[in-house]
């Protein structure tokens, strides 16, 4: 900006000038001798998005103090983008990151100065005190994607995430059963009060939440066909919560095998001689898999009192219920199912999400499928 140029900006429109860096940046003096910093490449951008503070300051509308805290910006944050924008479960993953990781340590800092090197100092600390690396790395992403909407907005003039690499994550261990293993589970589960609900996470893939969100009317046992339509979660003071699919490939439909059909005529019958048992006691959720009052179950509950008994009396391995997900993704994958047809089934959002998730399949499928491509060009010899 030229000598000319700031004189004949009044008192109380702000200022504007290029910084060291290169980059433009925007004051304006607030009530109380606070003052708001917007930042851009362009003269001509970091112009729009003051003129346009001063439209609306001179409408009445409040403008954020230039010295927020990162306490008061994340708050913020969560209640204005992330209470409409998140998962519920993500939503309040966050706010437990902010309230145990980063606050206790950063919450008084000024956002627009909140340097590299305090997030560094901060990620070091947590690894050297025993928290896991996935969970700072969960850490991270989450202020990355807060100070990417703070830079949008002219709060800061960079997100300092993009400046420091997050801990490396150890690739997690992934234990599917295998296909003679999933015979076995399936086979100790017969007669299981929850054996429909293990026949579907090994024929369809579907996620724990899923299937403890699954209803009757989201079924069609006549066509065989099962629709994903939510998921539930017991939230920390909010009780068992519904929410869209993790993603909007998630929102799908399944064909169902017919012994999944079977296992779910066999499970509706039970639960329709368990509800006239109870009586006024049974509250009516449509749920397929509840608790004996029809009740929302809880996943713990599901796993200590029924899934690991059964992998012992298998005699198989401790998984996890989701490694029923991937058994299931496995089993697809060998048994020569095309991959895209499993991306679909399982609801990734992309088909490289499969192929990389499930690489360790590939290499029996591609010796397959080089061994028929000979015996093709041999003429069958």
């Amino acid at each position: 900006m030229t000598t000319s140029e700031r004189k004949r900006r009044g008192h109380g429109e702000g200022g504007i000038r290029q910084r060291a860096d290169g980059r433009w940046e925007a004051s304006l003096r607030l009530a109380g001798g606070l003052r708001r910093y917007w930042y851009a490449a362009t003269r001509r951008e970091v112009q729009e998005q003051l003129t346009a503070a001063l439209r609306d300051r001179d409408r009445g509308m409040p403008l954020p103090g230039g010295r927020q805290t990162l306490a008061q910006f994340l708050e913020s944050w969560l209640d204005t983008v992330g209470t409409p924008t998140l998962r519920p479960r993500t939503l309040e993953g966050y706010r437990v990151l902010a309230r145990l990781h980063l606050l206790p340590y950063l919450g008084k800092k000024e956002l627009r100065k909140l340097t590299p090197q305090d997030l560094q100092r901060v990620y070091a600390e947590k690894l050297a005190s025993g928290l896991a690396p996935r969970t700072v790395g969960h850490c991270h992403r989450f202020l990355h994607r807060a100070l990417e909407d703070a830079m949008r907005w002219g709060l800061v003039p960079r997100n300092i995430c993009d400046l420091i690499s997050p801990p490396r994550v150890p690739q997690m261990e992934m234990r599917a059963l295998s296909p003679a293993q999933c015979q076995e589970f399936l086979h100790a589960a017969e007669g299981d009060a929850f054996e429909a609900l293990y026949v579907l996470a090994l024929t369809t893939g579907m996620r724990q939440g899923e299937l403890l969100a699954l209803k009757w009317g989201d079924i069609d046992l006549s066509t065989g066909t099962l629709q994903v339509r939510r998921s539930i979660a017991r939230l920390t003071g909010q009780g068992f919560v519904e929410s869209e699919p993790k993603t909007a490939k998630s929102r799908r439909s399944i064909s169902l095998m017919g012994m999944a059909v079977d296992a779910l005529r066999r499970h509706r019958q039970r639960q329709i001689e368990t509800r006239l048992a109870v009586g006024p006691a049974w509250e009516e959720h449509g749920l397929v898999f509840c608790n004996s009052l029809g009740r929302p179950l809880e996943r713990q509950s599901v796993t200590q009192r029924s899934f690991r008994p059964l992998l012992d009396k298998a005699e198989l391995p401790h998984i996890r219920f989701h490694d029923l997900r991937h058994s299931a993704a496995s089993l697809l994958l060998s048994l020569g199912i095309h991959p895209k047809v499993v991306q679909e089934m399982l609801g990734h959002a992309q088909i490289g999400i499969t192929m990389d998730t499930y690489s360790h399949v590939m290499p029996a499928l591609q010796r397959e499928a080089v061994d028929t491509v000979e015996r093709f060009l041999r003429g069958g010899r």
